[in-house]
């Protein structure tokens, strides 16, 4: 519980969520078992550029969102973005989905 407490979740609410939901998902037996330090080695804040740390973010909503961007769950929803702002980023930051 401390380590949640203390976890910079970069001010979004939606990463925290996820965690436990995925946490509810595979714990084994009554205790929530959450494996946070996986979740912090996605990216290493000391070497990573801020734009490392978007692409990285929106990279991993497109993943989960099955690379939808427009309506409810989509991408830019979930990033609170107009979905034309969102496809400016995907491609100013040079994303592509894989084949």
């Amino acid at each position: 519980m401390e380590a949640l407490k203390t976890y910079d979740w970069l001010g979004n609410i939606r990463e925290l969520e996820n965690l436990i939901h995925l946490a509810m998902i595979v714990s084994p037996g009554p205790d929530l078992m959450v494996k946070l330090s996986e979740r912090a080695a996605e990216f290493d804040r000391e070497s990573s550029t801020l734009q490392d740390v978007e692409r990285n973010h929106i990279l991993r909503l497109l993943k989960e969102s099955a690379w939808k961007i427009d309506g409810k769950n989509g991408a830019a929803d979930r990033l609170g973005l107009n979905p034309g702002t969102l496809r400016s980023r995907i491609k100013k930051l040079g994303i592509q989905r894989p084949q």
